[in-house]
């Protein structure tokens, strides 16, 4: 509580209305709207080239742009769909068909691919097809669990896979045709195995020049590992050996609730990687705005109050709040602080040691020729007062020792 003597008014208070507030806060407004504009701006800059899981429109490490710059440059021309019957409208003899996710797709869509490969002429490239994908997609194969290895030989003598070499098709699907595990059963051509199953598996159809590859694994096309081992060289190969590549990412319409379930996602995966290090951005700039507001935190200051307050006032306030809380320890010690000071200045006993009884009240005796120490003792340092009367009557008391002392 602020208190202040009688005497002249002081100057009027600056008018705290809603002008003033603006006033005050128009700086962290202006402040937070740049920060805010900048971080939406950014993140809709990065985002654009972030599409998600092997988009080849996506620069991030998951996504698969690299190999689809590459097969432009060789004059491929790369197209991205979304739905079944836009895949299958799409194929023909002169097209590459890539299936990014086999196991999403409903039975109708499933339906519609295979429709496709059988009578497309072209070739289609299965990725990484699971127990949900491959019975409808490549009846007669059999998927003969995970591949453990991440790269592996060709051992086959498929010419793409044998000018590739080495290879990450591992960490994936292994397959076989359920006539053998050799390299050339029933007209497949079956190449990087592993374990004795292959990891890449190359099937003949019905129509003349066309043929299926299942591809176990989609590490080859991953912008993070296309430059690793024959990665490129394969991807480019399978992907790049018909003048049209048209690359089917299945949208939500297409796919089997059921498969979609099994992949659900957490909300921040949902997050693109743009807004991520947006919202990074506004968490650090408003932990920096909250250290610059901080350092005007230090010791109290004075300040001159809007009217004057008359001493008498202010200690009648101060008084009801201390009755009003029962508080008669912390009144009893306000009177005998307040008492010790002044009494101390009387009696020639330093500011510092104005609170030690051993310097305070032998002074106080010497201007009494009684030299009652021990009632001094009780009076200036003694226990709190029982009840109102007792605190009453100690303020009495401390009043009586300062006149006497002031007389003596």
């Amino acid at each position: 509580m602020l208190l202040a003597p009688d005497g002249p008014k002081a100057p009027k208070a600056p008018r705290r209305g809603p002008a003033g507030v603006w006033g005050r806060a128009r700086g962290i407004a202006v402040a937070l709207a740049v920060l805010l504009a900048a971080a939406i701006t950014m993140a809709a800059l990065n985002s654009g080239a972030h599409h998600g899981y092997l988009d080849p429109r996506s620069a991030d490490p998951y996504g698969s742009r690299a190999v689809a710059e590459l097969l432009k440059a060789r004059g491929v021309t790369v197209r991205v769909v979304t739905t079944a019957r836009e895949a299958a409208d799409a194929a023909g003899p002169d097209a590459t068909l890539l299936v990014t996710d086999p196991d999403l797709l409903g039975e109708s869509q499933r339906r519609t691919i295979r429709s496709a490969i059988d009578l497309s002429g072209g070739r289609t490239v299965l990725l990484a097809p699971g127990p949900a994908g491959l019975p409808d997609l490549a009846p007669g194969t059999q998927l003969r669990g995970d591949a453990p290895e991440d790269n592996l030989d060709p051992a086959c003598t498929l010419p793409a896979a044998t000018s590739a070499g080495r290879a990450g098709t591992g960490d994936g699907y292994r397959y076989s045709t359920g006539t053998g595990t050799g390299t050339n059963t029933g007209g497949a051509t079956a190449c990087y195995p592993s374990h004795g199953y292959p990891t890449l598996l190359v099937l003949p159809t019905g129509t003349t020049g066309g043929d299926t590859v299942l591809l176990g694994s989609e590490t080859i096309l991953l912008n993070r590992s296309l430059a690793k081992e024959g990665n490129a060289s394969l991807a480019l190969q399978l992907l790049g050996s018909r003048p049209d590549l048209v690359w089917y990412m299945p949208s939500l319409s297409d796919t089997d609730p059921d498969a979609a379930g099994r992949q659900d996602k957490t909300f921040l995966e949902l997050i693109p990687d743009g807004w991520n290090w947006a919202l990074l951005q506004l968490f650090t700039a408003a932990a920096l705005a909250a250290l610059w507001r901080a350092r005007r935190l230090g010791p109290l200051v004075t300040e001159r109050l809007p009217v004057a307050i008359r001493a008498s006032e202010a200690t009648e306030g101060r008084a009801r709040l201390y009755r009003k809380a029962g508080a008669r320890d912390r009144a009893a010690t306000v009177l005998r602080a307040a008492t010790r000071e002044r009494l101390a200045a009387l009696v020639g006993v330093p500011a510092a040691q104005a609170h030690d009884p051993a310097a305070l009240v032998p002074a106080v005796s010497a201007r009494f020729p009684d030299g009652t120490r021990e009632n001094l003792t009780a009076l200036l340092f003694g226990t709190t007062p029982a009840d109102d009367a007792a605190l009453v009557a100690l303020a009495d008391h401390l009043d009586a020792l300062e006149r006497e002392v002031r007389t003596s």
